[in-house]
């Protein structure tokens, strides 16, 4: 067993059919209403349905509608009260729609819904993709041979999307084409002020140092944010990416900070993730951090990558920022994960992480 990204215990290896669980009471809502309303806003859908949420997703809650003729995934804003520009599910359903139709692999979405008044908050309806979900970054179920694979394909999929001419594929206007990570800095910093729930030293530090130390590389593509082995559903049979999920970070923003978060996870511990530190990489078939940026480097054509240790330590604290925000959540009451309480308690270990990579990039 290993620790998936919301904190709970999960096989190392999913398929995309399995785990869901019945809904909790608080993201509970009218499944008659829903019924109804893709009965006539949905072609070919036909009742009736079951509804069930898929266990982990932290921000935006996901659910399976199941009718005898075909299998959908639902994906809404939560209830409550909620912070600033989180949870933009309007933009996830935007990106993958341009995305999938440009041949990037994400799912095709069928529509999107803001009346509120159909299930509490506004939704979108996508496919549904039947595909593994590799949950613990040393793939214990594979041979070496996939293994490498595997992570040539992620390495490959993240440089064709930071590839993709935005303006071609209609999103121009997806975000500012400049400063992306100062105003990225500038939005967690104020995001993790408004969740703050105590005084984390690490955290103030780097809100202070991070503005002044970012690279002057004003490089622009569309980013994931969030881009990640847990969020890319493969083949059965084979090391193919058939969607990448979960596009609510999705921005026009700088490449590599997109790419260095990806690679956070060979400077996780195995209890994190199944954290790639101190691992064999020539035993288990996984590139090295090198390895991974110079493939990266050749299929972006950017060359070597500099300035690591600070984009490790803007990923980090982002990630420590965004836990925190679910913490905040749980303590109101309406988190999408029963286990947000535990994601709290990981907010200053990332941000003293952070804060040694900073250290390490002259702070």
């Amino acid at each position: 067993m290993t620790q998936r990204s919301d904190g709970a215990d999960a096989p190392a290896t999913v398929s995309t059919s399995e785990g869901v669980k019945q809904t909790p009471d608080r993201l509970r809502f009218d499944e008659r209403k829903l019924d109804a309303y893709l009965a006539t806003h949905l072609p070919g859908y036909a009742g009736p349905l079951i509804v069930k949420q898929f266990s982990g997703g932290q921000s935006n809650p996901t659910y399976l509608l199941e009718t005898p003729g075909a299998r959908y995934v639902l994906r809404r804003k939560p209830p409550g009260d909620l912070l600033p520009s989180a949870h933009a599910v309007e933009r996830e359903h935007r990106i993958m729609t341009a995305l999938h139709g440009a041949g990037f692999p994400a799912p095709r979405t069928y529509l999107l819904c803001e009346d509120a008044d159909v299930i509490g908050s506004v939704f979108f309806v996508m496919e549904f993709i039947e595909g593994r979900i590799f949950w613990e970054a040393r793939l214990p179920d594979t041979e070496p041979a996939e293994r490498r694979a595997i992570y040539d394909a992620m390495i490959d999929t993240q440089a064709k999307l930071h590839s993709i001419d935005f303006e071609s594929v209609g999103l121009a206007d997806y975000g500012k084409h400049t400063d992306y990570i100062a105003r990225q800095i500038g939005r967690w910093s104020k995001q993790y002020q408004a969740a703050e729930t105590g005084e984390i030293r690490a955290m103030n530090d780097l809100i202070e140092w991070l503005p002044g130390a970012a690279p002057k590389d004003d490089s622009v593509s569309i980013v994931h944010g969030d881009f990640r082995l847990d969020n890319v559903i493969f083949a059965s049979d084979r090391a193919e990416p058939l969607a990448v999920l979960d596009w609510e970070l999705s921005t026009l923003g700088h490449p590599l900070a997109d790419f260095t978060y990806f690679l956070m996870v060979w400077e996780f511990p195995p209890d994190v993730r199944g954290g790639l530190l101190g691992a064999d990489f020539e035993a288990l078939g996984i590139p090295t951090i090198e390895e991974a940026a110079a493939r990266y480097g050749a299929q972006t054509g950017r060359g070597e990558i500099d300035n690591l240790d600070f984009y490790f330590a803007f990923n980090l604290f982002r990630m420590a920022s965004i836990l925190q925000g679910v913490y905040a959540r749980s303590l109101q009451g309406n988190a999408s994960s029963d286990q947000a309480d535990a994601m709290g308690a990981q907010v200053k270990p990332l941000a003293e992480m952070a804060w040694r990579r900073a250290k390490q990039a002259g702070a």
